[in-house]
Formats: C-alpha cells, sequence, structure tokens
C-alpha cells in the first residue's frame, strides 16, 4: 500500500527517515478472508464469491485458535474481510477477541448491511477502520458490483459508520469502465466527511483475472494519480482532510516521485526518494500476508494458487518464519526481476511492483509488471524496452454515464 498522503507531509513538513524495514522474517498485517459468502457479484472479486454457503470453511475453534496464534506472534496489524466479513456468523466474536490481540484490526466490507443494530455492533467492537468498496456513482457501481441498489446501502453504510463515530474509507477499484466516476467518488468523500480513500489498481485474481481485458489503460492511471496528488497537496495546503492511499501498483510511487521533482526540486525528491525506499514498496510474502476461508496461507490475498501451508494443520506464526522456498524469494531485495522491472532504476522505491500480475500474464513471477504505467525515460531505461507487456483491451462500452475521457 502506498500512503501517498502520508509521503506528501514529507515535502511540507520533512521528518527524519526511519531506518528500511528487513528482509528477513517480518512480522505482517494479516489480511484474514473469513467467509467466501457475499451478496455481491463483483467483477473483479479475488475470492470469487456468492452468496451461498462454501464448504471446507474454517470452523469457530479453528477460527479461535488462529487468532490466538496471531495475538502471540504479535502481529501489527489484522483485517477481516471476505466475501463479506458481516455474513459470517461468529463473525463479532473474533473481532471482539482480536481487538484484545493486535494493535490496528480493520473491517473490510461491501457495507451494503452495515446499518441499525449491524452498524451498532461494529461500533461496539472499536475497530480501527471500517473500509467500504464503492466502485462508481449509482448504475456504475450497481453494474460492477451485479447488485441493483448496492451503491444506495453501501452509501447507507458509510453514513451510519459516522454516526457511530467510526473512522470510515472508500474502497475503488479503478477500470476502464469506471475511472471517469474518481472525481465525483473524491467529492463524496469531502460531502459524507469520508476519512480515506484507497484506490486499487485491478490485480488478475478471480473474476479480476477473467475480466483484465477491462483493466485501465495506462494513461487512465496516470490520469487517476494526477488527479489524487492534487487532491493529497490540497489536503495538505488548504486542511482539507482526507488520507489517500492507493494499492497494488507500487508504481505509483515512483509517479509521485517524478512528480515531487518537477514540483519542489532535487533536494526535496532526494528527501522523499529515501523515505520511500525505507518503505520499499511491494511487501507480498514479506509485510503482508493473507489467510484465506480455507485456512490456507498465501503471499498475498492475490496469491491463491501458491500456498505456504494451512493453520488447521500449522500455526500460522510456524509458516511464515519457516522456509518457504517463495517467500524467501519475495524478501530478497532486489527481487529476481526480469525485463522493464529488472532494469528499472527504482526497484529499491517499488520493489518490482505486483508479481502477481507479471505471473498470471507470462507464467514467470518474475517478468515485468504489465500495468507498470510509467515511460522508459521516468524510471531510467534507454528506450530499449518499447515492446511492453500488454494485456487484452477493453472492447466494451463503459458503464459509467459520465464516461466522455478521450
Amino acid at each position: 500500500m502506498f500512503r501517498l498522503t502520508e509521503y506528501m507531509h514529507q515535502i511540507a513538513d520533512p521528518t527524519p527517515v526511519r531506518a528500511r524495514r528487513g528482509t528477513g522474517m517480518v512480522k505482517p498485517v494479516v489480511i484474514w478472508n473469513l467467509t467466501r459468502r457475499c451478496n455481491l457479484k463483483c467483477r473483479h472479486c479475488y475470492t470469487v464469491s456468492a452468496d451461498v454457503d462454501f464448504p471446507g470453511e474454517l470452523t469457530h475453534q479453528q477460527a479461535m485458535d488462529t487468532l490466538e496464534d496471531l495475538g502471540r506472534f504479535n502481529i501489527p496489524g489484522l483485517i477481516l474481510s471476505g466475501g463479506e466479513p458481516l455474513d459470517r456468523k461468529d463473525l463479532f466474536e473474533i473481532a471482539t477477541r482480536a481487538r484484545k490481540l493486535v494493535r490496528m484490526l480493520a473491517l473490510s466490507t461491501n457495507g451494503t448491511r452495515l446499518q441499525g443494530d449491524m452498524a451498532d455492533r461494529v461500533a461496539e467492537v472499536g475497530f480501527d477502520y471500517v473500509g467500504i468498496s464503492i466502485d462508481g456513482m449509482g448504475p456504475t457501481n450497481d453494474w460492477f458490483r451485479g447488485v441493483e441498489g448496492a451503491f444506495v446501502s453501501a452509501l447507507r453504510g458509510v453514513r451510519e459508520c459516522k454516526a457511530r463515530g467510526i473512522k470510515v474509507g472508500l474502497r475503488f477499484t479503478l477500470t476502464e469502465g469506471n475511472f471517469t466516476s474518481l472525481p465525483d467518488l473524491l467529492r463524496l468523500c469531502d460531502d459524507e466527511g469520508v476519512d480515506k480513500f484507497y484506490l486499487s489498481h485491478l490485480v488478475y485474481a478471480g473474476r479480476g483475472d477473467k475480466h483484465r481485458g477491462e483493466d485501465a489503460e495506462h494513461k487512465r492511471s496516470r490520469w487517476a494519480m494526477d488527479l489524487l496528488m492534487d487532491r493529497a497537496w490540497e489536503g495538505i495546503t488548504e486542511g482539507r482532510k482526507l488520507d489517500i492511499v492507493t494499492g497494488n501498483n507500487d508504481a505509483d510511487a515512483v509517479y509521485f516521485l517524478n512528480w515531487v521533482e518537477r514540483k519542489f526540486g532535487s533536494v526535496k525528491a532526494d528527501h522523499v526518494r529515501k523515505h520511500l525506499t525505507a518503505w520499499g514498496g511491494n511487501s507480498s510474502g514479506l509485510g503482508v500476508a493473507n489467510i484465506d476461508t480455507q485456512g490456507n496461507v498465501h503471499p498475498d490475498t492475490y496469491w491463491s494458487d501458491y500456498t505456504v501451508g494451512s493453520v488447521k494443520t500449522t500455526p500460522f506464526s510456524e509458516l511464515w518464519s519457516g522456509d518457504d522456498p517463495m517467500l524467501a524469494q519475495l524478501r530478497t531485495r532486489p527481487r529476481p526481476l526480469k525485463g522493464r522491472c529488472g532494469a528499472c532504476a527504482f526497484k529499491e522505491v517499488c520493489g518490482g511492483n505486483t508479481r502477481i500480475r507479471a505471473l498470471q500474464v507470462t507464467g514467470d513471477p518474475w517478468a515485468e509488471d504489465p500495468a507498470c504505467y510509467l515511460y522508459d525515460d521516468e524510471i531510467g531505461l534507454d528506450g530499449c524496452y518499447t515492446e511492453r507487456l500488454t494485456v487484452t483491451p477493453f472492447r466494451g462500452k463503459s458503464h459509467d454515464p459520465a464516461h466522455r475521457f478521450a
């Protein structure tokens, strides 16, 4: 995750650079998919969830045992996700115990069930943050999420959270079919007092892989980042509070660094680069981990085809501290990258970007990430990599009524 607003502060109010995190075993933030059941049918769903019960999910006791192990392992944060986590019957028992075991506890939800008693119970747990997914305004969101009325219900969830003093954020996945909703969603954040805005680039996993041809064109990604950087800078200089972060395309950090160089000069850019290098970019298998609904452990939520082991038979702490070969490679710096990623002058900033996209497109997890939207001269290349990996282009019409971008 690239914390855009946080690094914007380094321009206005520089602070000392912290020590770079190690490349060995690091205690990760764990994203835990508690259930695959969900009332929506999102086109980008990496778990291919549906509104049915799926066999083999962790029992209550298995979930609680895993939670105790995560607490003893002293993970820095836990994100409870799904499917729709509110569809898991023992969610609040899990969350209540987790609140006592981890420093940061978050809930990732589609927001459509966050009302009345359900919202009260979420508030009682004391989540640090509730992320609600909205992928466009009105009909755009409903098409994207496969259920009519999903936008209205999710917006009500935002308001119910704010009414109870819960820190809430909007989560938006950028695609070719909904990118023009971005300005309206940022205005919605301002109007509703939303605390955080998270823009996710599309990852080719689950239904997101099936619909990879709907990924945003590179020029859309650049346009979106320009918009977010302008809004983040306004937030700092004009006091318009909105924490902006992006995810699943660590090239965002390099794009931002180039923006700092243009706007504020080399001294500021050098300072920001040191901070970004300390962060290190993509943290799959290092600073982030995933436990899926079946108890399988993965390097992140999108690596469902690679399993480190199962918490049904081995505690998470042992799996993460073991000698798994893929985790070892993911933790290596620099990673054994190829193509443009291997030749890039900013590997220490983005960490090689999102490896699962390279794997899905080429079969090689170390190939270049096809979603890197930077030009050769922006990443220190001489133009020798003009033949770039591409995915099948979007052929349909936009489902955003405001789609007028040329």
